[in-house]
């Protein structure tokens, strides 16, 4: 498997995406390990090391110096050790991921979630996703960033977001005692509550959901004799793992004729990572790119989490986040997929075929996403 393109003008652009991505790991190296502006958690992890990372740190394949990245370091507190010391005064938010048994992780935030997606807004087409419409947010909500993100989204694009009340976290101790009754009447209620909305003469044009609320919706107003075409809905903005090509083509041509979709890979760590224009002349596959450089995606090798595989080969997804609120090198995500190439539109690595990563699938449990 190649890169895309073997255009010079490409070649150089690949190689200037790298160039930058050094300049932020320095800049963000010199940021957080600076006894002046950096944050607690990295200070005090510094003057364990016996280098310093602002010499010795001058690209990105240099954070291979630091030992891998422990989820358990983002459970509990306290929280604001992890707050940068030049924004101690500025209001901090905290989001959660995980959570359904022990202590969730948490990460701080102050405007990381709000560019995260005005940089994302510049991705959707005006002629689906108008300038000056209303959003339905149907997913999780709570402690997450996706509501207030989706929410900030909707009004850099000029718009008021509707949202529903979602807990996943119930929703998968629900499925964990079996209890499959009480899954599809919550998954009703969150569904009837969408549909009030979108039935209230709102004028809501643009959705975000995850791909089994999007089904459940359609279905739910099929039954009603009517669709989410007939509601006004014309972009929808969707994420989760169970994206495959199989379920977007039948999304596509049965669930939203017509309505533009665009699937993305995004958590609470990273931001978003958009995908490639989905097609059927390209098998309707799904391969998302990081927002670099504030954030990075590998595949890894299973064996040797420092050795990125070939392109087309499955690993290990490994992120990187680079930015002057929260840096985190080498995180092993949950998750695998196959390594893609850069392509014109974002002329960095990708990764497509993502799915939780192969020895915790078993212990899994996939509830609204």
């Amino acid at each position: 498997m190649t890169i895309e393109t073997n255009s010079k003008d490409f070649s150089t652009r690949v190689e200037e995406a790298r160039r930058k991505l050094d300049a932020q790991v320095r800049e963000i190296i010199d940021w957080h390990f600076d006894p002046r502006t950096g944050c607690p958690f990295w200070l005090e992890f510094a003057s364990k090391l016996d280098w310093d990372p602002r010499k010795e740190v001058q690209g990105f394949d240099d954070l291979k110096k630091f030992p891998p990245f422990q989820d358990e370091w983002l459970r509990g507190g306290p929280v604001r050790r992890w707050v940068p010391k030049a924004y101690a005064d500025k209001p901090v938010y905290v989001f959660e991921t995980g959570g359904t048994t022990g202590i969730p992780k948490s990460r701080i935030a102050i405007d990381d979630f709000r560019i995260d997606y005005e940089l994302f807004s510049d991705t959707l087409p005006d002629q689906y996703f108008p300038r000056g419409s209303n959003w339905l947010m149907l997913g999780p909500s709570g402690p997450r960033r996706l509501r207030l993100a989706v929410e900030h989204l909707c009004q850099f694009r000029g718009g008021v977001c509707f949202c529903v009340d979602l807990d996943p976290r119930w929703v998968i101790k629900l499925i964990k005692k079996g209890l499959t009754d009480e899954v599809e009447a919550y998954k009703q209620h969150v569904i009837d509550q969408a549909i009030t909305l979108l039935g209230a003469g709102h004028d809501i044009r643009c959705l975000f959901t995850t791909p089994k609320l999007l089904e459940a919706l359609a279905l739910s107003l099929e039954r009603r004799g009517s669709s989410i075409p007939e509601t006004g809905i014309t972009g929808i903005f969707s994420g989760g793992t169970e994206f495959t090509p199989q379920w977007t083509r039948y999304a596509m041509e049965e669930l939203i004729p017509g309505i533009y979709i665009t699937p993305t890979y995004g958590n609470t760590l990273m931001g978003l990572a958009c995908s490639k224009p989905v097609t059927p002349e390209d098998g309707y596959k799904i391969a998302y790119y990081a927002p670099q450089p504030r954030a990075v995606i590998e595949v890894v090798s299973f064996d040797d989490p420092d050795r990125v595989v070939e392109y087309g080969e499955t690993g290990r997804a490994r992120l990187t986040t680079l930015t002057k609120e929260f840096f985190i090198p080498g995180f092993l995500e949950r998750d695998e997929g196959e390594r893609e190439p850069p392509y014109e539109k974002y002329p960095w690595d990708g990764i497509s075929g993502v799915r939780p990563f192969r020895k915790l699938a078993a212990a899994t449990t996939v509830g609204v996403y």
